[in-house]
């Protein structure tokens, strides 16, 4: 994943017009110009204002697909989207993805939780996450009938660091003090 680059235009509108791609984001199938103006604006908003991570996905160099991570309403915190070009299924390149950007996530930003909402029917995108552990937390009604799942992924625990403990000088044995987790 790196930045998109102003020559990648092509490629994302490539990817944003693929059937089996639209179907599933957003609002689905959009006009060219749409995606042009959805491009453009990576640029003019998203990279100008720091509003959140996009970045332009590369497998062997070359033009595989779309990831972010942003804050949304829907969930109430930050969402996971993913597409890759249909060419790239099938080699384990979406589970790589959203490793990568959950590991941006959690790491990176500091989250506590991702979310990530996708439409019911997509079921190879539901068993991905739910591999990957995110858990079904509610359905979410769209305005066209149709309805998206929203799942949520808690960052991993790890154990807590414990700071060695400090001794005081022989004099002192029964002061000792353990230092809290850092």
């Amino acid at each position: 994943m790196d930045p998109y680059r102003p020559e990648d235009e092509e490629d994302f509108v490539a990817l944003f017009r693929q059937e089996r791609v639209h179907r599933w984001m957003g609002d689905g199938t959009t006009s060219e110009e749409r995606d042009r103006a959805l491009f453009g604006r990576i640029f003019s908003k998203v990279y100008a204002r720091r509003l959140f991570d996009v970045w332009a996905v590369r497998h062997e160099g070359r033009y595989a697909g779309h990831a972010e991570i942003k804050p949304t309403e829907e969930s109430g915190g930050h969402e996971i989207v993913y597409a890759l070009h249909p060419d790239a299924w099938g080699r384990g390149l979406g589970g790589e993805l959203a490793r990568a950007v959950l590991d941006h996530g959690f790491g990176t930003l500091g989250l506590t939780e991702v979310h990530a909402t996708v439409a019911a029917p997509n079921e190879a995108s539901l068993a991905l996450l739910h591999k990957l552990g995110f858990v079904h937390v509610r359905d979410l009604a769209e305005e066209d009938g149709s309805t998206t799942r929203l799942l949520t992924l808690e960052a991993p625990r790890t154990a807590p660091r414990t700071a060695p403990r400090k001794v005081l000088p022989e004099s002192q044995p029964e002061a000792v003090s353990e230092a809290p987790p850092v």
